[in-house]
């Protein structure tokens, strides 16, 4: 990204607390948006959110929902986005010279945590995705390549023997929005469509990498590109599903032991380690489809519950107005 448009799309931190990670993601990232209508999207990692919280407030108070303010301030806030929601308090509708920003706090720790582990599979689900990062002082960067692989391995356990980049990054993007209560009535039902054919290059640049890691380990094979993207065999036989189902993040992999079975051996060093006992690639697959797609919906439906308390009625409404006409439009 030019550095024109990434000062550009740092500007809102002139305004903020200093953080300790921040991306923009979503439809500011698309190449060709230049409308300056679109709100745009950021994560903001923090180490302390009540503190940052009490800081923000004496600067943009007008930011928070005035409810917020006048019951609680940061405490209730903190306290809204770790108890009802997923750790994460967003203030939509932040007006900054003539520009609309939406802005999430998380803590680092829980940030890291979900990188990591997919424990509330929220926001690892954003970052499986195309992100701008802006400032990023722990390196979840790099972490993120953790994030990434899982996702490949999630990814490829649900895709066929033979298919295109496209589709494996729409599978990838998919993964987030699966169980997302939202996508019944409030999204756009052409979404990871539109998003992995807009982005295509972004996802490219941020995969490729890595799914050469997996060629190398001789998990895929590439053979003649489809245009500009490439087309993909995959073995799907029991050891390789077994492969990938031993990379899905430890959250994953305890929850599906948990309905399929689990077994253990002794690694080089001599430390105790748990299988998922994988008696058929179908088996696994269904199975991990089912761990993620009931750990987005409860998210979603936390989180969801979570900002029509944190944001107040008239921005609920007006979020949900946005959300709901697009989805109308897809329909439609």
């Amino acid at each position: 990204m030019e550095k024109e448009k990434k000062a550009e799309l740092a500007s809102l931190l002139k305004f903020l607390p200093p953080v300790e990670f921040c991306c923009v993601y979503g439809s500011a990232l698309h190449p060709n948006n230049y409308n300056k209508s679109t709100m745009v999207d950021y994560i903001l990692g923090v180490s302390d959110p009540m503190q940052w919280h009490s800081q923000n407030l004496k600067m943009n108070r007008d930011h928070y929902a005035s409810s917020m303010v006048y019951l609680g301030g940061a405490k209730l806030i903190t306290q809204v986005a770790d108890e009802i929601g997923v750790g994460v308090h967003f203030n939509p509708f932040v007006s900054v010279n003539d520009e609309m920003f939406k802005y999430g706090v998380v803590r680092m720790h829980d940030l890291v945590e979900d990188v990591l582990n997919w424990e509330t599979f929220y926001l690892s689900g954003r970052l499986q995705k195309p992100v701008q990062v802006l400032v990023d002082n722990l390196d979840i960067g790099n972490l993120n390549s953790v994030n990434l692989k899982g996702a490949i391995s999630a990814a490829l356990l649900l895709l066929p023997a033979k298919f295109t980049e496209e589709h494996l990054y729409a599978k990838i993007c998919s993964l987030s929005y699966m169980g997302d209560l939202r996508m019944l009535f409030a999204e756009d039902r052409n979404k990871v469509k539109k998003i992995v054919q807009v982005q295509f290059d972004l996802f490219q640049t941020m995969y490729k990498p890595l799914l050469e890691e997996y060629g190398a380990k001789g998990l895929l094979r590439f053979s003649s590109s489809d245009g500009h993207q490439a087309i993909i065999s995959q073995d799907c036989g029991l050891s390789v599903a077994r492969s990938l189902v031993s990379s899905l993040p430890s959250k994953v992999r305890s929850q599906m032991g948990m309905k399929l079975g689990e077994k253990t051996k002794l690694s080089e060093s001599g430390r105790v380690l748990r299988e998922v006992v994988v008696g058929s690639r179908e088996e696994a697959a269904e199975c991990m489809r089912g761990v993620l797609r009931r750990k987005v919906m409860v998210s979603s439906a936390r989180q969801a519950v979570s900002g029509l308390v944190a944001v107040g009625g008239v921005n609920a409404i007006r979020y949900l107005a946005n959300k709901m006409e697009k989805a109308w439009k897809s329909w439609t």
